[in-house]
């Protein structure tokens, strides 16, 4: 009945530079855009990025500012996790376009953790699975 999840939603208050971090930075494509008028925060622009069969729809209110999200621990969404190949290399990688690890890595038995944030503050944490 379920197959998959198909997509997860990031509300921007900066499109330009969230679409430069997940396509230049974290490798995503853009997999197409649309534009919704009605809403109550005004029109509404919607931008999917794939990366490996998973999509973040990006969704950006030209005429309205919503609400930040929660600073700290609260129930609900809390952050998405990619999976990379060798930490130490992403985490390289990532040093080149100016991102630094908020924390870690972390080393356990079966895996390695860090956390990074993109231009929004939304948590993103890579894990290297051994």
């Amino acid at each position: 009945m379920f197959k998959r999840i198909d997509h997860i939603e990031l509300v921007t208050a900066q499109p330009e530079g969230s679409i430069r971090f997940y396509t230049e930075v974290l490798g995503f494509k853009i997999r197409a855009r649309d534009r919704i008028p009605g809403s109550p925060l005004g029109p509404l622009e919607l931008v999917y990025l794939d990366l490996g069969g998973t999509t973040i729809e990006l969704i950006f209110y030209p005429e309205g500012r919503p609400e930040p999200a929660p600073g700290a621990e609260h129930l609900g969404y809390r952050m998405m996790a990619l999976e990379v190949e060798d930490m130490q290399r992403a985490l390289g990688h990532l040093e080149t376009q100016g991102i630094r690890p908020v924390w870690g890595p972390k080393v356990r038995e079966q895996y390695a953790r860090a956390e990074i944030r993109d231009p929004d503050g939304n948590h993103i944490e890579l894990r290297q699975w051994f």
